[in-house]
């Protein structure tokens, strides 16, 4: 996991409390309006809008699978389609592929009006959203039943329960693609710079590999869409502080994490290309790919893409810095996973498809096509994980517990309007000096906590 929604945030608070109430209602009628008109609207299809119970079905039939990374893991969702489709030939795959970036929207159309599918992958940060919708249906029951039972990872587990609020599982995970730190080690070689294994050594390496003159540049940094989870990453990586949460308040605003924010975010124009201010994770990954660059943040599954343009021999991918002591922080663990849609008439088979893609065939076969860990327990074994460098260094730091994970509130009805809508702006104003690391902050932190407590009223 991403649509930007520039915002103003000079307007009065008072106006944005009750605008966003405003906001609300009127989702709430427009959304209740539109499940009102197609309840008898679907056909016998296995459609549906968020809220429809649908059935479990005979077992056999066609059923709908949304990839939501459709393109870049075409080719591997065929292959276990082919698969599945040979040890099941009752039961036949349609298989959808809706790219990355605008799967959210098709989600949040298809919950209001209808057409959703039986199986579609979501990510943890999207999970929340769908799952307030009423239109995932609960799985825990069913993994207890079923031969995955026990063969996923904890952690994974864990943080999909996390997403979606904590109490019920609503996807079944199947990958994990941590951060990492790209880094040149030719240019690191030519300049007699140690690994960035941590924050200080990181910081030397953007500063001496930078050449302005020749458009060279030690780091690229993402100030475009997608860019608040990056800046958190840095932040929290930085200040050791090991959770979102004490209390009821966030972390987020921190003296530790000001102070981090701060020293990263002044890297941009000294020892990052001035471009970066407007950088979605496409543009700079493409940077960096052209060899001009010396460190990227980003996570595995741009893995295989560098080997494509750069060669295994010209770079490396690490787990994020650790702080001088040796503590490794890490915002959240981007978990990928798949959704069995409650609205789907054919239940049994949709399952059939989610467990036999998370098996341990399957799911090392998707993830070694991708450079993330696997959810099966059973394929994070598999030979290829120690053969891919970053993802055998990123399962080892997820599995030794060495790496502490601050898991990031997905589970907030109004979180990606935080992190997203409101902030995304503002970040772009901290990189172009206009508003200061704290003030950038102090707003975040301010938007949380009011959210933290609807959310916790709402559980009462």
């Amino acid at each position: 996991m991403n649509i930007t929604i520039r915002g103003n945030r000079d307007r009065d608070r008072s106006g944005d409390r009750s605008r966003s109430r405003s906001r609300r209602a009127v989702a709430a009628v427009a959304f209740s309006a539109a499940l009102a008109l197609t309840a008898t609207a679907c056909g016998d299809d296995g459609s549906g809008a968020g809220g429809d119970e649908g059935n479990e079905g005979s077992g056999k039939g066609e059923i709908t699978f949304w990839d939501n990374n459709g393109g870049v893991r075409t080719e591997v969702w065929k292959e276990i389609i082919k698969d599945f489709e040979a040890k099941n030939p009752d039961i036949h795959v349609k298989y959808v592929p809706i790219p990355a970036e605008s799967v959210q929207s098709k989600y949040d159309t298809a919950i209001q009006g209808g057409g959703l599918p039986d199986v579609g992958g979501v990510g943890a940060a999207m999970l929340a959203g769908i799952s307030a919708q009423n239109a995932l249906e609960p799985l825990d029951d069913r993994l207890s039943g079923s031969s995955l039972d026990g063969k996923l990872n904890p952690g994974m587990i864990l943080s999909v329960r996390a997403a979606g609020g904590g109490n019920r599982l609503f996807t079944v995970p199947t990958s994990a693609s941590n951060g990492v730190l790209y880094y040149r080690t030719d240019l690191f070689k030519e300049a007699g710079l140690d690994a960035p294994t941590n924050w200080s050594k990181f910081y030397e390496a953007a500063e001496k590999l930078t050449a302005k003159g020749d458009n060279k540049f030690g780091y690229t940094i993402r100030g475009g869409e997608g860019s608040i989870a990056q800046a958190l990453d840095a932040a929290y990586g930085q200040s050791g502080i090991g959770s979102f949460w004490v209390g009821d308040k966030t972390t987020v605003n921190d003296p530790k994490n000001v102070a981090a924010l701060k020293k990263y975010v002044a890297l941009y124009k000294k020892n990052t290309p001035a471009a970066d201010v407007n950088n979605d994770f496409k543009k700079m990954n493409a940077q960096w790919d052209t060899g001009q660059i010396g460190m990227l943040s980003h996570n595995l599954g741009s893995y295989t893409d560098h080997v494509k343009a750069l060669g295994e021999g010209k770079f490396r991918g690490l787990p994020n810095p650790t702080t001088d002591e040796g503590t490794r922080v890490q915002v959240s663990n981007p978990v990928d996973g798949l959704g069995l849609f409650k609205s789907s008439k054919k239940k049994a088979a949709a399952w059939k498809f989610i467990e036999f893609a998370a098996s341990h065939e399957s799911n090392s076969k998707w993830n070694k096509s991708a450079g993330a860990i696997p959810a099966n327990t059973a394929a994070s074994k598999d030979a290829w994980v120690n053969e891919a460098e970053p993802t055998k260094l990123a399962a080892a730091a997820l599995n030794d517990g060495s790496l502490k994970v601050v898991q990031l509130p997905y589970y907030l009805p109004d979180w990606n309007t935080i992190s997203k809508a409101d902030n995304e702006p503002n970040y772009q104003k901290v990189l172009l000096g206009k508003m200061s690391a704290k003030d950038f902050l102090d707003t975040l932190a301010e938007q949380l906590n009011k959210a933290q407590a609807e959310w916790k009223d709402q559980q009462k």
